[in-house]
């Protein structure tokens, strides 16, 4: 059965965030609408999964309120299951930078068109940044851009100290996956002094819906927080897949590699997998398999993504790991 999800996010005005998980928990399991949804004093963030008519009903009932009626969304359509049930926390950010004086409502940076994108690419007197971490980097990214290599977004802040302070009055463009993060890291640089500073309107996804084949700059695939894992051109859904092993996303010759059992272990962690925890992959993957033989549902197939902050913390330790050996 098809799935239509949503995806959106509005920076406001939120000190009722309680009181709106309580609500929005509630519209959702009454019209069976899965995914997540972050809320915070200063908005809400979300990617949710279910009918056209489920998601027309929980977006309904955000845009109801003022702070949200311009609320901008996007929608696509996907065969795969992506996710399994419904989870509306409450934090103190919707996208974690660390700093709660930076307020994208107060001033960010230019947003550009992903139609006029290219030029922005192009130009060799832009430095051009992708603020996404680096497992989502890893699976695909505009040509030419810089890798900070970061973990997680806490680390922005650090990565523009370390490199960043000595261009001020250079042209900084950024881009992430639907924008939420280039408005809060647009508000930092200019906080910071920086002179000017654009960033994708929609992120990649708009892009990838936007531009054609033909006339992109994207390389890869764009890894999405769900069990569709990335997306191309058009957003239909990517090859990418998860590892079982280390849940990092892995791209095509990541699976080309003689170190990638399907099920088991990827490059970034057969080297690192102790016998038992080896056992219990092999284990487990037989079951999968005999499950699917027999047209039978699995527990292990339905996995969760890992959260950022879990992938930053096994990253470090295979790195750590690495290390010592």
């Amino acid at each position: 059965m098809e799935q239509t999800i949503a995806t959106f996010y509005q920076f406001a005005h939120l000190p009722d965030c309680l009181d709106w998980q309580r609500k929005l928990r509630t519209k959702c399991k009454k019209f069976s609408v899965v995914g997540t949804i972050i809320l915070a004093e200063e908005g809400i963030n979300a990617t949710i999964s279910s009918t056209v008519e489920g998601i027309n009903e929980v977006i309904t009932f955000i845009k109801k309120d003022e702070r949200f009626a311009k609320m901008p969304f996007r929608t696509t359509i996907t065969p795969r299951k992506t996710f399994y049930r419904i989870r509306v926390v409450v934090r103190k950010e919707i996208v974690t930078l660390g700093d709660s004086s930076v307020n994208p409502n107060e001033k960010v940076g230019t947003y550009v068109e992903p139609e006029k994108w290219n030029s922005i690419v192009e130009d060799p007197n832009v430095i051009l940044i992708d603020t996404r971490n680096d497992y989502e980097v890893q699976i695909g990214t505009f040509k030419g851009a810089v890798n900070p290599k970061t973990q997680a977004f806490g680390q922005w802040n650090d990565y523009v100290q370390k490199n960043l302070q000595a261009h001020k009055d250079k042209k900084i463009a950024m881009f992430c996956t639907g924008g939420i993060r280039c408005e809060k890291a647009s508000s930092h640089l200019l906080k910071k002094g920086f002179k000017e500073v654009f960033h994708l309107k929609g992120g990649i996804l708009n892009y990838l819906e936007k531009v054609k084949l033909e006339k992109s700059l994207w390389e890869g695939e764009c890894f999405v927080f769900d069990h569709r894992v990335s997306v191309v051109h058009g957003l239909k859904d990517g090859d990418s897949k998860i590892c079982f092993g280390c849940r990092w996303p892995l791209n095509a010759n990541d699976m080309k590699s003689e170190k990638y059992e399907a099920g088991i272990c990827c490059p970034h962690c057969a080297d690192l997998l102790d016998p038992i925890k080896r056992s219990s992959l092999e284990e487990r993957n037989r079951q999968i398999k005999m499950a699917r033989a027999k047209n039978r549902p699995h527990l292990g197939q339905n996995v969760p993504l890992m959260t950022q902050k879990k992938m930053a913390r096994k990253k470090n330790a295979y790195s750590k790991t690495a290390k010592m050996m």
